[in-house]
């Protein structure tokens, strides 16, 4: 299990979240269950993200393939953005929920993350997955290496595929926040806010500075939701739509949330989905 962290005064990380939904009256294992997928089958991958990192162009190959619109580099862009936020929802976001359900989880591993075949036109999400068999990392070990891997792949996204600071650092502080997102509407959300952003903070990144959970009010609802400050532009993709964190047109999203009169059913929101 895992050791103290300092930068809680000694507390886990995971003991701060089990006292934050039973404060609302949560079991932590029964959330975090309901939130981590079933394991999944064994699956083929077409290369390994550490291939993409050495290899840009391996990614910018498949793109063209997988997405016969992607014909220019704008196109390759917002590919190649929306597909990094699915490494984060489909990689890092499990990672992080086993963290906070067993005290302890695998680091993510490019040399054991793969990009999926497609399985339908357009496809964008579910298409990162990380093999199992890693070893198991407590909190403070967990922590210094998910920082220190997406440090590491953002200079090739940032430069050799476009994709901007903003997106790809609020992208992974949705894949790390993952734990409070599976409570977004359950737990008291000015909790869930501050501890979800004292929680991206301990990564020393860019992380926390790109995504603001704010408390928003959906009917009578109060509930907790992730704001993005750059965006992944999915909404450049053919009937691409708003993603449930989208930071374009901020303000406006937020005036609307808070006049709504339909609240979703616990689980039905999806970051970034």
């Amino acid at each position: 299990m895992a050791g103290p962290d300092s930068a809680t005064g000694g507390e886990r990380w995971v003991d701060r979240y089990d006292r934050l939904l039973q404060a609302s009256g949560l079991d932590r294992d029964t959330i975090l269950s309901q939130s981590l997928n079933a394991p999944a089958q064994e699956r083929r991958g077409l290369f390994s993200l550490a291939q993409s990192l050495e290899q840009p162009e391996l990614l910018v190959h498949q793109i063209r393939q997988d997405y016969p619109d992607a014909s220019d580099r704008k196109a390759i862009r917002v590919y190649a953005s929306v597909l990094q936020q699915d490494l984060a929802l489909s990689v890092l976001a499990p990672l992080t929920l086993r963290l906070f359900r067993h005290g302890q989880a695998p680091v993510a591993d490019p040399t054991r993350i793969f990009l999926a075949p497609a399985e339908e036109p357009g496809q964008t999400v579910s298409r990162w997955f990380q093999v199992p068999g890693q070893p198991l990392a407590s909190e403070q070990p967990f922590k210094h290496g998910m920082a220190a891997q997406t440090e590491a792949w953002y200079p090739v996204f940032r430069q050799k595929l476009g994709v901007s600071p903003g997106a790809y650092w609020s992208s992974i502080g949705l894949g790390l926040g993952a734990p409070f997102s599976a409570v977004w509407n359950l737990a008291s959300p000015t909790a869930v806010c501050d501890l979800a952003q004292q929680w991206l903070d301990a990564f020393r990144n860019d992380a926390n500075r790109f995504i603001d959970w704010i408390p928003a009010v959906f009917g009578e609802q109060r509930t907790a939701i992730p704001q993005r400050k750059g965006c992944c532009l999915k909404y450049l993709l053919p009937g691409g739509g708003y993603c449930g964190t989208c930071g374009v047109y901020r303000k406006e999203r937020m005036a609307a949330l808070s006049q709504s009169d339909h609240s979703p059913a616990p689980g039905q929101w999806q970051p970034g989905r």
